[in-house]
């Protein structure tokens, strides 16, 4: 039993001590009463359970849970790693720690808001004060609703007639600086230390290399770099940038965004502060706009049932997809085995490196969906759910809603070439190359369409086709028009549409074996 009373801060998002005002929120109390600070992150097995998470994925959480603790103790602090479910541990640590209050950021996922209720609930019982504070967001999404005549906004012009009426939204918060010494943390025991992977049994053979290190202090430090370029930022539009360059065409601060490590309000204001009085492109296609397409996700989110499925959603067209995740499509999109060189270079990248452009992201996804394959894109999202780095919830749903058409864009007909629109930015083939080395002697008028190289072009490159590189999966042209048939019929309403109680059906654990063996780290800790 702890006889000093303490105040936890509990970090779930917002993996950071800059614009944190629920932490100083917490402090607040630490420095008016001399209570102890215990910052806390509890590795919650739900997550295993039921999201699918990559390995690329836990690296850049550990990278920024160890981070968080480094800068946590440079003000006299730490961060406590929990393990278990958060009602079990608040069970434990309310009683065990004397703990007086409790702060935390807002979350508007589905299961963030029945366990934050349950928290409450847990905390009240425990006479413990509880303070949730908005900071994932740059506007506070229920005064977003509420000014929309309560319910969320539906298009990103209305978001933005919404959000004007809020003015300028408040500067980002300083980190906090160094604890008085007698509110520092004491309790320094390694039973709360970060975990490494290999100790979360995290199957390190399928780590790509480490191209984005997660991180408050390599956030700050990349969005600065970018800042740094003020005529970059001023002329940036998303169309106008490279889906298929081998460096990034864009700041890939998405990551950082959604972990928390980088506070949204931070870098709307230091985007303001260059564009301010300069000529600059506008949204939706500028930064600023981009930051805004977040806000908008967000609120649609928080808003709508159902939100990340088709059954039961009310903004969403009901399209009799293909739902089987074993069918052999899918399964060849999601290992980069279509037989179109650029689709599967896009799902090789994500694979092995967690981040995949904006654009190229469009393209596979229309792919799957609309445009070739058939296949719903709830089992699209899934996949992106495991993979990206920068798996947001919200945005993950809602822009496989975009590109499938089921909601927010109904262009059907404007269906990506899995062949022409790679070449529009990368004529010679060089992505394709770098993703699949085995078509990297392939001439480029055939790397695009490898299938159309004679056979002695083939023997010359090293490379059969059918053999060593699959055939196409399906013919885009013929396909296409298929589908664009059903499309219409699915708009028109016709008979096909997928009825209720036919919902994608989910695997318990993502493909190989790695959650199995982190859900053993949870039952041994």
């Amino acid at each position: 039993m702890n006889n000093k009373p303490v105040v936890i801060h509990w970090f779930r998002k917002g993996l950071r001590l800059h614009d944190n005002p629920a932490l100083l929120n917490a402090l607040e109390k630490v420095g008016e009463s001399h209570y102890e600070l215990r910052p806390v992150f509890i590795l919650d097995p739900w997550f295993v359970k039921n999201a699918k998470v990559g390995p690329n994925r836990w690296r850049f959480l550990v990278q920024s849970l160890q981070d968080l603790d480094d800068n946590l103790k440079k003000i006299g602090s730490r961060l406590f790693i929990l393990k278990g479910s958060p009602t079990e541990m608040f069970k434990k640590y309310f009683k065990e720690w004397n703990v007086k209050k409790l702060t935390f950021e807002v979350d508007i996922e589905p299961y963030a808001k029945t366990r934050d209720e349950e928290i409450k609930k847990l905390a009240d019982h425990h006479s413990v004060t509880v303070v949730a504070k908005v900071s994932h967001t740059i506007y506070d999404l229920e005064k977003v609703f509420k000014a929309n005549g309560n319910k969320a906004p539906l298009t990103y012009v209305k978001f933005q007639s919404v959000v004007a009426k809020f003015g300028t939204p408040e500067k980002a918060l300083n980190a906090p600086g160094k604890l008085p010494k007698q509110c520092q943390t004491l309790l320094l025991s390694d039973k709360y230390n970060v975990p490494l992977l290999e100790e979360m049994q995290v199957d390190l053979t399928e780590l790509g290399k480490e191209l984005y290190r997660g991180g408050e202090t390599e956030a700050l430090a990349r969005m600065e770099k970018y800042m740094s370029q003020q005529d970059w930022v001023c002329k940036f539009s998303k169309p106008d940038t490279s889906p298929n360059s081998i460096e990034p065409s864009t700041t890939v601060l998405s990551p950082y965004l959604k972990f928390g490590c980088l506070s949204p309000r931070l870098m709307y204001q230091r985007l303001h502060e260059i564009i301010d009085g300069r000529k600059h492109t506008s949204p939706p296609t500028s930064l600023t706009g981009q930051m805004l397409w977040r806000e908008f996700y967000y609120t649609c989110g928080a808003y709508t049932p159902n939100f990340d499925r088709m059954v039961g959603n009310p903004v969403c067209k009901q399209i009799p997809w293909k739902v089987d995740p074993e069918d052999e499509h899918f399964v060849a999109w999601k290992n980069g085995r279509t037989g179109y060189p650029f689709i599967d270079a896009i799902m090789i990248q994500l694979r092995t490196e967690g981040w995949i452009h904006h654009l190229a992201r469009h393209a596979v996804a229309c792919f799957l969906t609309r445009g070739d394959l058939w296949v719903s894109w709830e089992l699209g999202q899934q996949v992106f759910e495991e993979l990206l780095l920068d798996a947001d919830w919200a945005l993950n749903a809602g822009n496989w809603m975009w590109l499938s058409a089921s909601a927010f864009f109904h262009s059907y007909f404007r269906v990506y070439s899995p062949v022409a629109f790679g070449k529009k930015t990368d004529k010679h083939g060089d992505y394709i190359k770098k993703y699949l080395p085995i078509l990297k002697k392939f001439p480029t008028e055939y790397i695009y369409e490898p299938w159309k190289a004679p056979l002695s072009v083939q023997k010359t490159a090293g490379c059969i086709i059918g053999k060593d590189y699959p055939e196409r999966i399906v013919d885009h042209d013929v396909v296409m028009k298929e589908n664009l048939a059903k499309m219409k019929k699915a708009y028109q309403g016709g008979k096909e549409e997928a009825p209720e109680g036919e919902p994608v059906k989910r695997k318990k654990s993502a493909s190989n074996e790695s959650p199995p063996k982190i859900t053993k780290f949870f039952k041994k800790n």
